[in-house]
């Protein structure tokens, strides 16, 4: 009985915690210039330093797509330039926004909550408040505005990337010619598909970061504390990621 009295009162104990330091997070900021620089050193180590893993992951996943998809469609009357049509469409809507993200959780979230927590634990945190530092924001606000710039970017880098290798899977090994793969990427596209991408991108960037930050934030303890904090963040982030892509595809697909 207690344990299930327990686990809606630290619910609701750590989202009031979280909401405040949002709020603090997005306060005037105290001099514009330091953040700018914070802010281009994340966006290099967010996009820069992920580019290399986004785009491996991506190709494979468009390849095993285009692959499974000509096996499926085998045999059947549906045209095989569908092929291209289902791999663009996978890419755009699901695959590039929530895996990407979802990867992108385990690397740079994780990074975010180690790197959090080892300044709170080195009371660095703590002598920039003696200083009077809006450290929510001194600290979080530039990782947030770089990976809202960054992360969609790197969704976009993504899609291509999957979609190139959707080509590179079929067409040399001659499941489909050249012509019919770019014909079904061309057809029956839809902006809507899109609009759902960069809104998958935006809200997926938002709750890694914000969820990595807050763990690491408010981090207690030692190296193992350090490191529950980091698998939480990851774990948190990873299953808000998939509730939010159940809820936005029920809203703009509806």
């Amino acid at each position: 009985m207690d344990f299930l009295l327990k686990v809606p009162r630290d619910l609701v104990f750590h989202l009031g915690r979280y909401m405040i330091m949002m709020g603090n997070v997005f306060s005037k900021p105290e001099k514009m210039r330091v953040y700018w620089k914070e802010i281009t050193r994340q966006m290099d180590d967010i996009g820069i330093g992920s580019i290399v893993i986004v785009c491996l992951i991506s190709i494979f996943m468009g390849a095993v797509a285009a692959i499974q998809f000509a096996y499926q469609l085998d045999g059947q009357l549906v045209p095989r330039y569908y092929i291209g049509y289902i791999v663009r469409d996978l890419a755009i809507i699901e695959s590039a926004p929530t895996i990407t993200c979802l990867v992108l959780a385990g690397k740079v979230g994780s990074n975010m909550a180690a790197e959090l927590g080892g300044m709170r634990q080195k009371e660095h945190i703590d002598a920039m408040e003696i200083m009077g530092v809006n450290t929510s924001a001194f600290l979080i606000m530039p990782k947030l505005t770089a990976a809202l710039v960054v992360i969609p970017l790197l969704v976009i880098i993504s899609a291509f990337v999957a979609i190139c290798g959707g080509y590179i899977a079929t067409v040399p090994t001659g499941e489909i010619t050249a012509d019919d793969y770019i014909r079904g990427v061309r057809a029956f596209f839809d902006p809507h598909n899109v609009t759902m991408m960069f809104i998958k991108s935006i809200v997926f960037s938002y709750i890694l970061t914000t969820v990595s930050c807050y763990q690491g934030y408010f981090v207690k303890g030692g190296s193992i504390e350090l490191g529950e904090a980091s698998t939480r963040a990851v774990v948190i982030s990873n299953i808000l990621i998939l509730t939010a892509d159940y809820v936005i595809a029920v809203l703009l697909t509806g």
